[in-house]
């Protein structure tokens, strides 16, 4: 019999926590069983194994930052949708380390094809709709745009500006210019 309160959703948005606290790599199920001070097998019913509770946690995320990535992006085109667009996959990285490494968890196709991850690419493709990309070269934005998003949200969590004086906010601002730059230059090509 499942313990009174515990859901599958109350375990995700825990597990989702733990991560956030202790680094997504770490979330188990028997973690999750301590801080709830249940046996590891109440938490069965719930979710079926480490990977399940990981994959939950990974869509739980996911969702989250899209929603808050379509709220930065309503009403706003071009450069300023591009900016507001990866100011908030930064703040999220920042507010949640944990969530941001988990929305990276490789899921299957099938569970990542029912995911947010369609509406993250939806969103990339509309705010690339503004520089007029024909394929394969809005195929190819896509994936600078997550690269480079990406790496140096993973770098700036891992200390790697704290080496020089220059501001990473800076930094980040210039990258955010050179991107729309280069895009509004590959729609004239």
């Amino acid at each position: 019999m499942a313990r009174v309160g515990l859901t599958a959703e109350r375990l995700t948005l825990a597990g989702a926590e733990l991560a956030d606290e202790v680094g997504f790599e770490h979330v188990t199920v028997s973690e999750l069983a301590r801080r709830f001070d249940v046996k590891v097998a109440s938490l069965y019913s719930h979710v079926r194994n480490s990977h399940d509770l990981k994959t939950r946690i990974a869509l739980f995320a996911l969702e989250e930052l899209a929603d808050r990535a379509a709220d930065a992006v309503a009403g706003r085109a071009g450069k300023d949708a591009l900016a507001a667009f990866a100011d908030a996959y930064r703040d999220y990285a920042r507010q949640h380390p944990g969530r941001y490494d988990a929305a990276r968890f490789r899921l299957d196709p099938q569970t990542a094809a029912a995911g947010a991850g369609v509406r993250h690419a939806r969103m990339t493709r509309a705010i690339l709709r503004g520089y007029d990309l024909d394929e394969p070269d809005q195929t190819h934005a896509i994936r600078m745009l997550g690269s480079v998003f990406h790496g140096y949200v993973s770098l700036e969590a891992a200390g790697g500006f704290s080496h020089t004086a220059v501001d990473p906010q800076v930094s980040w601002d210039w990258i955010i210019d050179s991107l729309d730059t280069l895009l509004r230059t590959l729609t004239t090509r």
